[in-house]
């Protein structure tokens, strides 16, 4: 596995999706907060201001957690799966405003087809307006690639459980770190080629078992190739094909919290899978500039939602989802790991010592 860590400066954008509860910010009114706690954060004190004597500041824990997490940072970890020439290093690089891939970071000569799927990762330390976060970037050259491409998702199955597993030893550990390293994979996205037609097979297989260990978001790859019609008519046989198989990709129904989050994400799964044409190329066009492709006819613009998805797409992983996408990580996917290898390592002592398995079983239950 190949890491390098790059130091990058994005530039902010509204978001298309309405704000995701677990991200929303709460802001005390100064005429709330006491003399005392203003003086303790540096903020102007003295001077008329109206007290209000029923506030207590419960709602100050807020605040309190948002200065923690701007201390600490963030840490969030993208694989992208796809056959080559699907464009995951160029959307990767759009989506973050900066050359974050594989391909961009080490700029070698043309890469031969890998025998074996090989999986690299490169992390990048990002900020914007105060806020860092650690962005790791996974990469699966190799995928699909071969004449036979039968198991081909078995290396990526084990890297993803091979990052839980070392999360779960530095977990169990007795001096364990007071905050421990997260190399799990928070979201995988998968690229769909543009064919108009169907999933492939391999599709429909990678997708079955990677989607009950981790968050798959599933995108149409270079989906300029195709009319609005074709595109359309992909999309809704697609969502046929993913109900069809059992598939669960996110935002999964069953773990929506209440009714405002069902609502929001019932119109994010109506538009899965996402459309998307990636660009790092910048445009002037009306006297803007923008990213886009340029061709005979005109441009396509990547952040217009007249032309792709790319905008959806970039809400939902960056400004609305992307903190619920952490949590399902946790307490979904690596819960279930963690309870089946502790199971797993009971069952093993228990044989050791010599304790019958229905005991055992007995005792769980």
């Amino acid at each position: 596995i190949c890491c390098l860590f790059v130091k990058v400066q994005l530039r902010p954008a509204p978001p298309v999706f309405p704000s995701y509860s677990s991200m929303s910010e709460a802001v005390v009114p100064d005429a709330l907060v006491s003399p005392a706690v203003s003086g303790l954060y540096g903020e102007k004190a003295g001077g008329p201001t109206a007290v209000d004597f029923s506030y207590v500041g419960i709602d100050a824990i807020l605040e309190q957690m948002r200065r923690k997490a701007m201390k600490q940072g963030f840490e969030l970890n993208i694989m992208v799966v796809g056959q080559s020439g699907l464009g995951k290093s160029t959307l990767m690089n759009t989506l973050f405003k900066s050359k974050v891939s594989r391909k961009s970071v080490l700029a070698t000569a043309q890469e031969k087809i890998p025998k074996t799927i090989e999986i690299k990762s490169i992390s990048h330390d990002i900020e914007e307006k105060g806020v860092r976060m650690k962005l790791t970037v996974i990469d699966t050259p190799g995928f699909g690639d071969q004449i036979n491409n039968e198991n081909c998702w078995q290396p990526i199955m084990k890297f993803i459980n091979d990052q839980y597993e070392a999360y779960l030893q530095e977990e169990i550990n007795i001096n364990r770190k007071k905050r421990i390293p997260d190399s799990r994979v928070h979201c995988c996205i998968y690229f769909i080629p543009p064919t108009g037609h169907c999933l492939r097979p391999l599709d429909v297989e990678f997708m079955r078992r990677l989607s009950k260990v981790v968050n798959i978001v599933p995108v149409i790859a270079k989906a300029d190739t195709l009319t609005l019609e074709e595109r359309d008519f992909f999309k809704k046989k697609i969502r046929e094909e993913l109900r069809a198989n059992g598939i669960d990709v996110y935002p999964q129904k069953e773990f929506d919290e209440d009714a405002e989050d069902r609502m929001i994400n019932e119109k994010i799964r109506e538009m899965i899978p996402f459309a998307v044409v990636g660009s790092d190329q910048e445009y002037q066009v009306n006297g803007r500039r923008l990213l886009g492709r340029k061709t005979k006819w005109g441009t396509i613009e990547v952040e217009n939602i007249a032309h792709c998805e790319f905008a959806y797409l970039r809400d939902l992983l960056i400004r609305t989802h992307m903190q619920n996408i952490k949590d399902i990580t946790s307490s979904i996917h690596y819960e279930m790991y963690r309870v089946r290898r502790l199971n797993e390592n009971n069952t093993v002592v228990a044989h050791a010592n010599g304790i019958p398995e229905h005991h055992l079983a007995a005792h769980e239950m």
